[in-house]
C-alpha cells in the first residue's frame, strides 16, 4: 500500500473534523479545532489531488472489513471495547463460530462502544472523502475514480445496513446544512446501492481523462471492475431474496450473462502486503493482533476446528498454526493455569448435543463458543492464524512457539494476506444457495462443488508466502478430490433440513476471513443447526443487528438506540426470539 502524503492526511484530519457533527461521531474535544478552516497551511478539498482521495477511500475501505491491529494514527481506529481489533468481519466471525466468541450472555457480548469506529471510518473516512472527490472527478472528468467510489460505497453502506439496520444516508456528510441526519431505512439504501452501481459500471467504461494512478484491486482493469459490480449486484439481490419476489430473477439474469467474477484471478481482494508494521501498519489486522513476542492475541473456534479436523479438510494447515502438539485434558494433564475448563465437566446441553468441549486432540487449543473464563498464560501454546487469509505461518508440524524477536522463521508470510470481498467461490456458493432454496438440489451440488474447488485452490496457493515453510505437509490432489467428493456425497444423501446443514457448515468454513459474508448467511437461512451452542445454555437471543455507536447516538437526536440486540433488519423476516438461529 502507497503511504498517503502527510500533508494531505492534515487536510483529511481536519476537514473530517470539520464534518463531523453531520456524522456524529465527533468528539467534544475535537471541536475546538475548528478555528483551522482559515489556516493557509491547510489546503482545501479543491485543491487536494483525487488521487489522495481515492487512495485513502480504498484503505479505509479495507479496514471497514478488517480493522486494524495497532491504533495507527493514521487511519480512523482506536483499541477499545470488548472485541480484539476492529472491522466488521471479527463481529461476525465470532457470531458464526469462525472465532472464538467470549461472552456467555448474548446481550453484553457487545457493547455500543464496540462499533465506533467502524462507524467513524465509513462515514468521517470513506463516505466524507467520496463526497469531497465527486465533485472534482465530475468536473475533470475521471470517470474511472467516481465508479471505484461508487463501488464502495455501496459496499459500504450495504454492510452498515447489514449490521446496523436503518442508517443515515441521504442526509450523511452535510455539514453546516444538516448537522443531525435521520436514519433511512435499509431497504432504501439496497436500492441506492443497486443505483450507485449501475452508475459505477458507466463509468467504468466510459473514456476518463486519466485513470487513478493508483487501483489496489484491480490495478486499472476496468473489465474486472464491471464483473466486480455485478458480483456485489449478485450479493444484494441473494441478500434480500427472502423478502424481494423478484430478486431470484434479477440474480439469475446476471448470471446468464456471464459478467461477473467466475474466475480466482478475477477476485476482488485486497492484499495486506506485510512491509511495515506501523503507520501505516501494512500486515494483515489479524497477524498483526497474533504474531508477537506474547503470543497469539486471538483464540480460534474449537467448532471450526474439530470440523475440519475431523473431516480431513485439506485447508486446516493454512488455517491454523498450531504451537503446541498436545493440549491439556488430551495428550496432557489437566492444567488449571493454562486450560482451565480442562478440569471441568461439560455442560449437560454439550453433552446431550454431542458437542466437543474444551480441548481438542493433536494441538489445535481453541475456545468454546461463549468461554469467558480470562485470558490465561496461554499465548505461546494456543493455536494462531495460519498463512491464510492472514499471512501467518503454514502448519507444517514445527510446533514452534511464536516468538518474532528470536526466531526469523516464526515471521512465517510476514503478514502478507488477503481481505476476501468478493471472490469467484463465494458466487458459486450464492448459486447454490438459490438452486437450493428453489428445489433444484441437482443444480445447488454442482455449484457447491465448483465453490469447493476454487476456494481450496485459492487457500492452497497462499502456502508459498511462508518462505520457510516445509511443504511436504501440504494436502495432495487427491486429498482434495476426496475431500471434495466425500462433501457432496453427503449432500447428495442428505434430506431436508441435512442437506442444508451440509451446505451450511462448508459455507461457513470456505468463509474464514469474511465473518460480514458468514453472519448474513447465518441469519438468513438459520443453518447450519450444527454449531456448537454458548456455553451458557440461556445465553438470550441470538444478536440479530448491532447496538447503534455510543458517540453516534449521544450526538444525535434522531438516532434512538435500540432496546437490545434482537432487532431483526429489513431482509431478515425469519422467526424472532431465542429460538432462531436454533444452534443459539
Amino acid at each position: 500500500m502507497k503511504k498517503i502524503d502527510r500533508k494531505m492526511k492534515r487536510l483529511q484530519t481536519y476537514f473530517k473534523l470539520a464534518f463531523s457533527s453531520a456524522l456524529l461521531v465527533m468528539a467534544s474535544c475535537e471541536t475546538n479545532e475548528l478555528d483551522l478552516t482559515e489556516d493557509p497551511n491547510f489546503l482545501t478539498p479543491a485543491q487536494a489531488s483525487p488521487d489522495f482521495f481515492l487512495n485513502s477511500i480504498q484503505e479505509d475501505f479495507a479496514r471497514h472489513i478488517d480493522g486494524d491491529a495497532t491504533g495507527d494514527p493514521q487511519d480512523n481506529f482506536q483499541t477499545g471495547g470488548n472485541v480484539n481489533g476492529d472491522g466488521l468481519s471479527v463481529l461476525g466471525m465470532e457470531l458464526t463460530r469462525l472465532q472464538a466468541y467470549n461472552s456467555r450472555d448474548y446481550q453484553s457480548g457487545y457493547q455500543d462502544i464496540d462499533t465506533d469506529d467502524e462507524w467513524d471510518n465509513a462515514y468521517r473516512g470513506i463516505l466524507f472523502d467520496i463526497r469531497n472527490l465527486t465533485p472534482v472527478a465530475e468536473e475533470t472528468g475521471l470517470t474511472r475514480h467516481l465508479g471505484i467510489s461508487q463501488f464502495i460505497e455501496a459496499y459500504v453502506m450495504v454492510s452498515l445496513v447489514d449490521f446496523f439496520g436503518d442508517v443515515p444516508y441521504t442526509e450523511a456528510v452535510q455539514a453546516p446544512e444538516i448537522l443531525n441526519p435521520s436514519l433511512d431505512d435499509g431497504a432504501s439504501v439496497y436500492d441506492a446501492a443497486l443505483a450507485l452501481l449501475d452508475q459505477a459500471i458507466v463509468n467504468f467504461n466510459n473514456t476518463a481523462s486519466t485513470n487513478p494512478s493508483t487501483d489496489y484491486f484491480y490495478g486499472n482493469d476496468y473489465s474486472k471492475w464491471t464483473k466486480a459490480a455485478n458480483t456485489l449486484k449478485l450479493k444484494i439481490y441473494n441478500q434480500r431474496r427472502l423478502v424481494d419476489p423478484s430478486a431470484m430473477a434479477s440474480f439469475n439474469a446476471i448470471v446468464a450473462s456471464g459478467d461477473y467474477i467466475q474466475d480466482n484471478a478475477d477476485d476482488l481482494d485486497w492484499t495486506w502486503t506485510g512491509t511495515s508494521a506501523s503507520q501505516p501498519d501494512t500486515r494483515h489486522p489479524r497477524y498483526g493482533l497474533n504474531y508477537a513476542s506474547a503470543g497469539a492475541g486471538d483464540y480460534n473456534s474449537n467448532w471450526l476446528m474439530n470440523q475440519m479436523q475431523t473431516n480431513d479438510d485439506p485447508r486446516i494447515r493454512y488455517y491454523f498454526y498450531r504451537q503446541s502438539p498436545t493440549s491439556p485434558g488430551q495428550e496432557d494433564p489437566p492444567n488449571e493455569e493454562v486450560l482451565r475448563c480442562s478440569l471441568q465437566t461439560p455442560p449437560a446441553h454439550y453433552v446431550s448435543g454431542g458437542f466437543t468441549f474444551c480441548n481438542l486432540p493433536n494441538g489445535y487449543w481453541g475456545r468454546d463458543h461463549g468461554d469467558d473464563e480470562g485470558t490465561p498464560p496461554d499465548g505461546l501454546l494456543r493455536s494462531t492464524y495460519g498463512v491464510y487469509p492472514a499471512g501467518g505461518r503454514f502448519d507444517d508440524n514445527s510446533f514452534e512457539a511464536i516468538a518474532q524477536n528470536s526466531n526469523p522463521n516464526s515471521f512465517g508470510a510476514g503478514g502478507l494476506g488477503i481481505t476476501p470481498i468478493l471472490n469467484a467461490y463465494m458466487v458459486d456458493f450464492w448459486i447454490a444457495e438459490m438452486a437450493l432454496a428453489s428445489g433444484d438440489t441437482g443444480a445447488a451440488a454442482v455449484a457447491l462443488e465448483r465453490a469447493l474447488n476454487k476456494q481450496i485452490t485459492k487457500v492452497q496457493s497462499f502456502g508459498s508466502n511462508d518462505p520457510a515453510a516445509d511443504l511436504s505437509f501440504a494436502p495432495s490432489a487427491a486429498d482434495v478430490n476426496d475431500f471434495v467428493a466425500d462433501v457432496i456425497a453427503d449432500f447428495n444423501a442428505a434430506t431436508g433440513d441435512d442437506k442444508w446443514n451440509v451446505f451450511a457448515e462448508q459455507f461457513l468454513v470456505s468463509h474464514y476471513g469474511n465473518g460480514i459474508e458468514s453472519y448474513n448467511f447465518y441469519r438468513r437461512t438459520g443453518f447450519p443447526t450444527t454449531l456448537q451452542p454458548n456455553r451458557e445454555p440461556s445465553p438470550g437471543a441470538f444478536p440479530r443487528s448491532m447496538f447503534y455507536p455510543n458517540q453516534a447516538v449521544t450526538a444525535n437526536p434522531n438516532i434512538t438506540q435500540k432496546s437490545d440486540h434482537t432487532v431483526q433488519v429489513f431482509w431478515d423476516n425469519n422467526p424472532a426470539g431465542p429460538s432462531f438461529p436454533p444452534a443459539n
